[in-house]
């Protein structure tokens, strides 16, 4: 993966520039919601307990190198939707980096846990840079749904892995806090 942290032409805003997924270039700006797919290498269910796991590494650097505004860990896959933050020199944190970090200390952790080995997650990882607050509010809506269009739950508040932050306008209030 290449970085470089010149700011792009078109923006104050600094932005990385990437290469990542089969060395297409990407640009992450600061301060942009990113909606993230990383699905399990084969398709048989993580059980309750892996999910656990899961959901508090998706965690774990919410308000440290993200701000983390919705997570969700299906049997088979996680949805996040989160805002990079900006690191001591004022440059958001790289997505590539930020997701190898969930994916490699959740997957270790599920391997200890279950007494297996070896890869947990597809290599490649689905990223898109939300570009409204519409957009925000249908992919914060997607994440919350996804459980009861699976079928696991009749209601979002009743899924045990969904996580989603209190709004700061009180318009919305949390799944769940863990």
């Amino acid at each position: 993966m290449a970085i470089s942290n010149e700011p792009m032409a078109d923006s104050e805003v600094p932005a990385h520039r990437y290469d990542y997924r089969r060395r297409l270039p990407h640009h992450q700006k600061a301060e942009r919601v990113i909606f993230v797919t990383f699905r399990k290498l084969n398709r048989d269910p993580f059980p309750a307990n892996a999910r656990d796991v899961i959901l508090q590494h998706c965690r774990h650097d919410d308000g440290k190198r993200i701000q983390l505004h919705a997570a969700v860990v299906m049997p088979d896959h996680v949805h996040l939707l989160l805002t990079p933050l900006r690191d001591e020199q004022g440059w958001p944190y790289g997505l590539p980096a930020i997701i190898k970090l969930i994916k490699g200390v959740s997957a270790r952790n599920v391997n200890k846990l279950l007494g297996s080995s070896g890869p947990v997650w597809q290599e490649e990882s689905f990223d898109h840079i939300l570009r409204s607050n519409e957009s925000f509010q249908e992919k914060q809506d997607y994440i919350r749904k996804n459980p009861v269009r699976a079928g696991l739950v009749g209601k979002p508040q009743d899924y045990r892995w969904l996580w989603v932050e209190e709004s700061p306008c009180g318009a919305d209030t949390p799944v769940r806090c863990l």
